[in-house]
């Protein structure tokens, strides 16, 4: 199983590098499949999140789902002990499940949530959303910024696309519904529920056009 720690604006130090390598040598007793752990070691330097601004995001690649944890501390090794442990914890729910589900006949959405103890986003206090990194990109010259990624996957039941939201840690997740073949989002609900989207994909609508010049605004035409 290969390691990569990097550092994004700060210095790895050798002491981190190596207690990294023994928290995460748990990992293959839990997942054997994984080949490879990407380990993301940064520093907010926005005071006002001074509590979580040492953060530590985990990313483990096998033959599987992608499994990813991350957290923030004023301490960064307490960072990593915290990242390890929702790491761990996530790995720990994938394996006990593969074990029960094999064999067995398909899982609905309320079978695949019901061993979930992790608090949902939504029920978290204002304070902890600020934690989230800052994305990248930009609109024009507006202030609000953008993160754009590229989501491959094969398609599937709502049930397994639930199972990879929880293993990722997002609020939401992007899927090809096997069942309906639409591109579909499900997502968190407050308590212990999900929503999920489905897109009915209709044929492009044309951009309205002044003497054959598209405009984003309606024009009136007197």
């Amino acid at each position: 199983m290969e390691i990569a720690i990097t550092g994004r604006n700060v210095n790895v130090s050798d002491r981190l590098r190596e207690y990294l390598d023994t928290k995460l040598s748990k990992v293959p007793q839990l997942d054997p499949r994984v080949q490879r752990i990407e380990v993301m070691v940064s520093h907010e330097p926005n005071p006002r999140r001074a509590k979580t601004s040492e953060r530590v995001e985990i990313t483990c690649r096998s033959k599987g789902p992608v499994i990813r944890a991350e957290a923030g501390h004023d301490d960064r090794q307490a960072a990593v002990d915290l990242a390890v442990d929702k790491l761990l914890e996530r790995l720990r729910r994938a394996h006990d499940k593969r074990n029960v589900l094999r064999g067995r006949r398909r899982t609905s959405v309320a079978e695949a949530t019901a061993t979930l103890t992790e608090p949902l986003a939504t029920d978290l206090p204002p304070e902890d959303f600020a934690d989230e990194p800052d994305p990248f990109g930009t609109i024009g010259d507006s202030p609000i910024e953008v993160r754009e990624k590229v989501h491959e996957s094969a398609p599937m039941p709502l049930a397994e696309a639930v199972r990879r939201m929880e293993l990722v840690g997002h609020d939401f997740f992007l899927f090809h519904d096997s069942d309906n073949g639409r591109p579909s989002v499900v997502y968190r609900r407050r308590g212990w529920s999900y929503g999920v989207i489905h897109l009915d994909v209709q044929d492009q609508v044309e951009a309205p056009t002044v003497n054959g010049t598209p405009v984003e605004e309606p024009v009136s035409v007197r």
